[in-house]
């Protein structure tokens, strides 16, 4: 019996072979990834306090910045919320810079409703807007614990990441954190609006195949537009494909004409799989579960383990070359 059923009419591919061109420069990252100040620098004490308010009620003593350092140390080296506090008394203590550091209560009751700052850049060219979901695991009994001591199954509860890259540069140019039960479509909306600059290719797996993904995206950025999105199977064309045919009724002629493996050539949709490597990315360095047990907490959470994951790509990437 095979490992497969249909083994014998699969598809075979030789994997290919790529050696990194820029090991210097990459190994180099790889160290500054641990380094204190890639995450936190002397500037930061200048906006460490809290512009003091006007209106009615009690005067915050920390900047939403202070507590984003803090908490960006605790995803950044695994920390519960105490152990950060610890850590950043150290490095201010090593800075030999005058600072209250936030207790472990202020950095979760101020993260629900922190603003993450987001950092400006210039973009020369449009965004080539690549996009997907994944579920990441929320505080709760793991598996280690039913099939160790055999306790009841309980429903998982998860949370659903959504995440949008770049494919010139590489950055995460969008995310969200939705309740599980929320489809794809649905969150593109909020995605788009945190896109800043122009999109003139949008690439997506068959859960954003509709006319409202279509419709929104080309009211954005127009009809010109490149949306690569892979009909089903079950596909069938609209009454005005003889006459005046969608972009999806020339994407289901020609898997037709070319087959699904050679329409994904000649569309480039196989670089949908990078932001699959992008989500491998953020559970391993991130981690596949969120610290955080309200809902609020864990959107700023995800926002900032975007953050993390932006510097990591900013302090360099490997070059690749075939070599077979």
């Amino acid at each position: 019996m095979p490992h497969k059923f249909n083994a014998s009419r699969r598809h075979k591919f030789d994997k290919k072979k790529y050696r990194v061109t820029n090991w210097r420069a990459y190994n180099e990252s790889l160290r500054n990834r641990g380094d204190l100040t890639i995450w936190v620098n002397r500037e930061i004490g200048k906006e460490w306090s809290a512009q003091r308010r006007t209106t009615r009620g009690g005067q915050r003593k920390y900047s939403d910045l202070a507590i984003e350092a803090c908490l960006t140390l605790r995803s950044v080296y695994a920390l519960a919320l105490r152990q950060t506090q610890g850590l950043m008394r150290s490095v201010v203590r090593l800075m030999k810079i005058d600072l209250l550091v936030p207790d472990f209560s202020t950095l979760s009751r101020r993260a629900g409703g922190l603003q993450i700052t987001k950092a400006a850049k210039a973009r020369t060219e449009p965004v080539h807007l690549v996009v997907d979901s994944t579920g990441v695991k929320i505080y709760g009994e793991g598996e280690w614990l039913q099939n160790k001591h055999k306790t009841k199954a309980t429903r998982r509860s998860w949370r659903k990441l959504h995440l949008g890259m770049d494919l010139n540069t590489g950055e995460i140019v969008c995310s969200d954190l939705t309740y599980e039960n929320v489809g794809d479509p649905t969150v593109l909306p909020d995605l788009l609006d945190q896109v800043d600059g122009p999109v003139n290719r949008f690439l997506g797996d068959g859960a954003y195949d509709g006319e409202p993904t279509r419709r929104v995206l080309e009211t954005r950025y127009g009809v010109d537009v490149e949306i690569i999105i892979p009909p089903p199977k079950t596909a069938v064309l609209s009454p005005e494909a003889d006459r005046n045919p969608s972009s999806r009724d020339k994407h289901i002629l020609a898997i037709k004409d070319k087959g699904r493996l050679g329409w994904q050539k000649q569309t480039g949709y196989n670089q949908r799989s990078r932001i699959e490597t992008q989500m491998g990315r953020w559970k391993q360095v991130i981690g596949n579960k969120l610290k955080a047990r309200t809902f609020n907490n864990q959107r700023t959470e995800t926002k900032i383990g975007v953050r993390i994951l932006n510097t990591i790509t900013e302090l360099s990437r490997p070059a690749f070359e075939a070599i077979s």
